[in-house]
């Protein structure tokens, strides 16, 4: 089983275009040594989301030295390769950073080191992880004491350990990294190893990194492609009944579609037990950077307001339920968790596009408006109040 490129074809299918880059301005360097090889050319690569094109490249002598400089006028993480035939090293870059790479012949791809970026040292451990990976999928389809279906789903437990262990030990608390962005569309040659099309989880993770990069590299079309990634992951795996099962039961009041999820206690805190006070309905992800000046904010507004009648709601979508009741614990307000995260039939019925999204509700539990409709949050309050 082969490893492949960063972008396999299925991907490409939803990428959009992305702004090609020249040669002039602030350039960031790649050099290092391709020890055990000489007389080889050495292809330095744009991993786009058009697909891979040829940057430059250089023959290599005796020594394997190489350096090459690039200007990438893109405001987000980019992705490159060096490659030699198949070997290749994936390499995450960002603004003007100079990375070093001392890697040995034959197996370049795993056999190398990298200084001057710690993302790109992050990519290295990923790939060796995903090679591990490959080879017990290779020795279980060759296992014949398993009967085909024992070793598919032998198979299928060992995928889903290591986007377990990937979701922990690169993603989590790294969502705006190139790496995690790098580790959602690793694949093999049974194609993506997070695949939105099969795995709802697999979404939510997606939309945290979208959600991370939104905020941190707005307006990219890296970005633009994993909103785009996400949204379809949901539209294949969310039930597509679920606005015809808005019934009696769920709207229990006229104004709202009324819910229920636990607080960090356990206990179920509905939106409709809430009425008679002016309510700040606020769908977030704490672990979506710059929360901790959000929650600031909203501090604020519940010290000066809470006293005349306002509460808030706030509906956390995270990923990661222990880091969700961390960051919560001495919060003041209703803090709610809910499990299916991006998959929640509440995004849909409430029409979120984006965290973190809030509205405003009267005392009377009618709807008042939404954030894009607010232009003064205070004085939309104070009018409730």
């Amino acid at each position: 089983m082969k490893i492949k490129t960063l972008f396999a074809a299925s991907l490409l299918t939803l990428a959009a275009m992305i702004t090609s880059c020249n040669s002039s301005g602030p350039q960031f360097h790649i050099e290092g040594h391709i020890n055990g090889v000489k007389d080889t050319t050495l292809y330095f690569e744009s991993l786009s989301l058009n697909g891979v094109e040829l940057v430059d490249s250089v023959r290599l002598s005796g020594d394997g030295e190489f350096s090459f400089a690039y200007a990438d006028t893109t405001s987000c993480p980019e992705f490159y390769r060096l490659r030699i035939g198949n070997q290749v090293i994936n390499l995450s870059v960002d603004s003007t950073e100079t990375i070093g790479i001392e890697a040995q012949w034959p197996n370049m791809a795993f056999d190398y080191k990298v200084t001057g970026s710690g993302d790109c040292d992050t990519i290295r451990l990923l790939s060796l992880r995903l090679a591990n990976l490959e080879k017990r999928v290779t020795a279980m389809e060759d296992d014949r004491r398993y009967t085909l279906d024992e070793r598919e789903q032998n198979i299928r437990r060992m995928v889903k350990a290591y986007k377990d262990s990937v979701k922990i030990d690169f993603i989590q608390n790294r969502y705006d990294k190139g790496s995690s962005y790098y580790a959602l569309f690793q694949s093999t040659d049974r194609g993506m190893v997070f695949d939105v099309r099969e795995d709802a989880s697999d979404v939510t993770w997606v939309n945290a990194v979208a959600n991370a990069w939104n905020n941190a590299y707005p307006g990219t079309a890296r970005t633009q492609n994993l909103c785009d990634v996400a949204l379809r992951g949901r539209q294949k795996t969310r039930p597509h009944t679920i606005e015809l099962e808005v019934d009696g039961e769920k709207v229990k009041e006229t104004g709202i579609i009324d819910m229920g999820f636990p607080d960090v206690t356990g206990k179920e805190r509905r939106l409709s037990g809430l009425k008679g006070k002016v309510v700040l309905l606020d769908f977030t992800a704490y672990a979506v950077e710059g929360s901790s000046e959000r929650i600031m904010k909203m501090r604020e507004l519940y010290s000066k307001y809470h006293d005349r009648g306002l509460e808030i709601y706030q509906v956390s979508l995270d990923a990661d339920e222990h880091y969700w009741k961390t960051v919560v614990h001495n919060l003041p307000w209703v803090c709610v968790y809910n499990e299916d995260g991006v998959n929640s039939d509440m995004l849909v019925i409430y029409q979120v596009q984006q965290l973190n999204t809030y509205f405003l509700i009267d005392r009377n539990n009618d709807l008042v408006s939404r954030a894009e409709n607010i232009p003064d949050l205070e004085q939309a309050i104070e009018a409730l109040l």
